[in-house]
This record gives C-alpha cells, sequence and structure tokens, in this order.
C-alpha cells in the first residue's frame, strides 16, 4: 500500500479493497484508466469534506506508475536530526512545525541533498546520516500544475555545538531543539508527513 498527502488529507492506493471498504470511511475507486484517473483526482481535489480517498488495482504497481503519471514528479530529502544531548530539531516553517528538507539538485543523490539541506536550511554543519528511515509522498500545486513530491528521510547526527540558523528565505522563522518527552507541542501543528517520520521513528506512539 502507498500513502500519498493530500494537502491535509490522504490517497490511498492498495490492492485490498474489502480489508479497507469494511473499516474505513471515505471515497472508494476501482482503477480503470489513467484518464479516469486524472478526473478523479481533480474531483477529489474540490470536495472538501471527504478525508481519503482509497484507490484499488489487483497490480499495485500498475496502480502506483498510473498515479504517478498524472503528476510531475519530484524527489527530495530530508532529515531527523538527533544532537549529543539526545535532542531532536524542529523547526517552523510557514507557521507549522517541520523538518528540514527539499528537492534534489541534478545528478545529487538523496544523502548528498538532505545533508545539504540541513545546511542550507539550518545552517548546521557536522552532520551525519545514521541511517535511511522512509518515504513519504505528498501533491501541491506549483505554477498550475499538479507535483507529486516523494521525501526519502533519514536519521541524522549532529556533533557540533553551533546555534541553528534560520533560512529566511525558505520562509523558516525558528528552529528549536525538542526533548523526547516536550514533542506534543510540534503534534499539535504539523503536516501529516512529519508525523509519519515522528511515528516510524517511535518518537511518538502509532
Amino acid at each position: 500500500m502507498y500513502k500519498v498527502f493530500f494537502n491535509d488529507r490522504t490517497i490511498f492506493l492498495t490492492d485490498e479493497f474489502s480489508k479497507h471498504f469494511q473499516v474505513k470511511y471515505g471515497l472508494f475507486y476501482k482503477y480503470r484508466s489513467v484518464a479516469d484517473l486524472k478526473d478523479l483526482i481533480s474531483f477529489y481535489s474540490r470536495l472538501k469534506r471527504i478525508d481519503t480517498l482509497f484507490l484499488f488495482h489487483y497490480d499495485i504497481e500498475v496502480l502506483r506508475e498510473s498515479f504517478r503519471s498524472c503528476f510531475l514528479n519530484v524527489s527530495a530529502a530530508g532529515g531527523l536530526i538527533k544532537n549529543n544531548e539526545g535532542m531532536f530539531l524542529f523547526m517552523k516553517r510557514r507557521g507549522r512545525w517541520d523538518l528540514p528538507k527539499g528537492k534534489l539538485c541534478k545528478k545529487e543523490n538523496f544523502e548528498n541533498a538532505a545533508i545539504r539541506e540541513v545546511r542550507e536550511e539550518c545552517g548546521l554543519d557536522d552532520i551525519s546520516i545514521v541511517t535511511p528511515l522512509l518515504s513519504t509522498y505528498h501533491t501541491y500545486q506549483m505554477n498550475g500544475q499538479m507535483v507529486l513530491k516523494k521525501t526519502m528521510w533519514f536519521e541524522m547526527a549532529y556533533s557540533g555545538t553551533r546555534d541553528p540558523i534560520p533560512q529566511s528565505e525558505e520562509d523558516i522563522t525558528e528552529i528549536k531543539w525538542f526533548q523526547r518527552e516536550n514533542i506534543r507541542e510540534i503534534t499539535e501543528n504539523t503536516y501529516g508527513s512529519i508525523l509519519d517520520v515522528m511515528r516510524y521513528t517511535k518518537l511518538i506512539q502509532l
């Protein structure tokens, strides 16, 4: 199953119709063609009261590729950073808590992009990758075109002592280190993809 964040709503791509239909509320669609799928995505974008769309096909990879073909596809990378005191870095971007991330440059791999974005958005060196985490997907509009962004997340370590510096050009207004017990402030004002990163790393419960 694939999960895509559609602003503050969610689209699921799955090959298990009955499992979800019996227990979930939302809009359900059995995939037939790319043309129909494009119309459905446009229709769903206008249904503000329906939070969840389930797309079904017996071949999940066929469905995934068909879904991707409806968008301009962009790759990005980011990180959940932990310092020597066991604190985690979060930053406030456009009024909501976020993690440092950004699009890959030409011929850049995910690991290098994640480190570069931390340096640019937070002003921190002495950053290293500990392990890959998960990939999240979300959509947005850019110049009238729908974009599907895949973000590869990494657990990262910061070994320095320098205070972070927000990159104002990216609308970052605040950067803070949080102890695990104070992480609730983040969960009350963040994005679904960031919550998924936090769940995956067990910063918050599933």
